[in-house]
């Protein structure tokens, strides 16, 4: 697993911005950062105020988040847009 030392400072913000996002499962962050759940929520921990983190995993837990896969609709199968161009650099294709 990656630690918080490995990441650079990009890399944390992407992990940061990909943990915010409702419909990004953990597993995503888990492929491209081989950050499991646990490392993911400790990162959140760390880097976030008291209560953005109290905020972020009260949202995760609820019905709504759709961060686990056992959650998300079964029709939802890929972890990134079919516009986006690479995923290890989140670059949105220009049509």
């Amino acid at each position: 697993m990656a630690t918080r030392k490995a990441l650079t400072d990009r890399e944390l913000d992407r992990v940061i911005e990909m943990a915010w996002e409702d419909r990004t499962p953990f597993e995503a962050i888990l492929f491209q950062f081989r950050l499991s759940e646990k490392d993911v929520i400790k990162t959140m921990r760390n880097e976030l105020k008291e209560s953005s983190f109290k905020r972020w995993r009260k949202r995760v837990n609820s019905g709504l988040s759709q961060k686990h896969l056992k959650k998300r609709n079964s029709a939802i199968s890929r972890f990134k847009c079919s516009r986006q161009r690479v995923i290890s650099n989140n670059k949105i294709s220009k049509r």
